[in-house]
């Protein structure tokens, strides 16, 4: 044992105030011991002596000591209850003096109130399974961000993720970043892609650009209604206003209903039907679901109108940690991928690295490389080509527990200039069917997929 340790073992520390001087020696230990009411600030340091030079391992003995020693003088006051005014108990009613004339009070009698070490539990710890359930640890409302305004259909994925939910409305899909980033919400629910329209482009962008981690994905069938001011025909109606997608999903249904009407686009199907009840526009319509016609008081002129009964969109669900990933149910795992000047070759050995394992594939978008567009290749013999360059993203069947997706990745990263994982979320297992005619909001009786 060190001569430190033994000397710790042997005799008491000694409590310096924290008003030493300042040319005190350096390198000393906190012991920061927390009231059962109140964190208490540091009143002491406890310092070894400053002659000897600092040793690890001497530090990490002492500080065990110490701990040992706190625990010991707290359990030894345990049957003394503190006072109930929280103030310190009169001079000579519990003495602890060291031979040396030093009252040495256990920590209860410094503060008022037995304290102990904070035990591990209470130590922040990362996001697991459980923590995707509707109820927070803080014991309020989850707050989830969408893009929209109420009534529309990210409303209802985020009240289908998370029942219960106290949903967010922004105005575009960076704000929902942002408002989980700066904590003005815990998570965010936005659409990734869709049946029949593809993929929503600008959130693929997003998620390079930001670094929120996907925690879990919805799938939400799309229901779509044809909405117009109380008493107005559809012989009236000269324009439809509504989301780019929506129009495009529902444009062989306007034809068949023989509309001769413009579409107008807007950001959102919700805010379409919000803009013509607050306008009072007769002769416009709005395609949106059931639920804004309930909010905004707008009739449905035709319901179901989407060309395609299995219309469904997939929201991704966002947070600012990640999960922690499992086997004991399906995951999915989501990635990002760039390479330099090899061409089609990397995407090759990319799905080849997924083939071997036996790892299927459910998703393959490449995007623009924003800081390199075009890669120029030079040939002597047939001049200058140009090639685009991209990002490439990847949804595949696995979990990173597993060890075939974590050899994969290793092999990916080979031969990569950039890879980053996006995140490895459950599932969403739900069965779905033909698409129903409302959309429910966030609440209690909302069903989840990933409880």
């Amino acid at each position: 044992m060190s001569p430190m340790a033994a000397a710790l073992l042997s005799s008491p520390p000694k409590v310096i105030p924290t008003t030493a001087p300042p040319g005190a020696a350096a390198g000393s230990a906190l012991l920061l011991l927390r009231s059962r009411h109140a964190l208490a600030p540091v009143r002491s340091i406890l310092r070894p002596d400053s002659s000897a030079p600092f040793n690890r391992a001497d530090w990490q003995a002492s500080c065990a000591i110490l701990s040992s020693k706190a625990a010991a003088a707290t359990g030894s006051s345990s049957d003394k209850p503190p006072s109930p005014s929280g103030d310190p108990p009169a001079a000579g009613t519990e003495p602890d003096n060291d031979g040396g004339g030093n009252n040495h009070r256990p920590p209860s009698a410094i503060y008022g109130a037995r304290t102990s070490l904070d035990p591990v539990s209470n130590l922040p710890r990362p996001l697991t399974i459980s923590d995707l359930s509707p109820t927070p640890m803080h014991g309020s409302r989850l707050r989830v961000a969408y893009q929209g305004v109420p009534g529309a259909y990210s409303e209802a994925a985020a009240g289908k993720a998370y029942p219960n939910c106290e949903a967010i409305p922004c105005d575009q899909f960076e704000v929902a970043f942002q408002a989980v980033e700066l904590w003005i919400a815990d998570r965010a629910v936005l659409p990734i892609e869709n049946s029949l329209g593809g993929s929503i482009h600008r959130n693929y962008d997003l998620l390079l650009r930001h670094r929120l981690h996907i925690v879990g994905e919805v799938q939400l069938p799309v229901h779509h209604c044809l909405l117009a001011l109380p008493g107005v025909r559809k012989e009236y109606l000269t324009r439809v206003m509504s989301h780019p997608q929506a129009l495009a999903q529902c444009e062989l249904t306007l034809s068949r209903l023989g509309l001769n009407v413009t579409r107008e686009a807007f950001d959102d199907t919700a805010g379409a039907a919000e803009h013509v009840a607050s306008k009072g526009l007769r002769d416009t319509a709005a395609i949106a679901s059931a639920r804004a016609a309930e909010l905004y008081g707008l009739q449905v002129l035709a319901d179901g109108i989407q060309d395609d009964g299995c219309n469904v969109t997939r929201f991704v669900m966002l947070a600012r940690e990640p999960i922690i990933p499992r086997t004991d149910r399906p995951f999915k795992t989501s990635i990002v991928f760039a390479h330099d000047g090899e061409g089609t070759s990397v995407l090759f050995k990319v799905l080849s690295a997924f083939a071997f394992r036996n790892i299927c594939l459910t998703k393959i978008e490449s995007r623009p490389h924003r800081h390199r567009p075009i890669r120029l290749v030079d040939d002597a013999n047939v001049g200058t080509a140009k090639h685009f360059e991209y990002m490439f993203y990847i949804d595949f069947q696995a979990s990173m527990a597993e060890t075939r997706a974590q050899n994969a990745l290793a092999e990916i990263q080979e031969f990569t200039s950039f890879l980053r994982l996006l995140g490895s979320y459950p599932t969403d297992m739900t069965p779905w069917g033909p698409t129903s005619s409302s959309n429910s909001p966030p609440s209690p009786s909302s069903s989840s997929s990933l409880d």
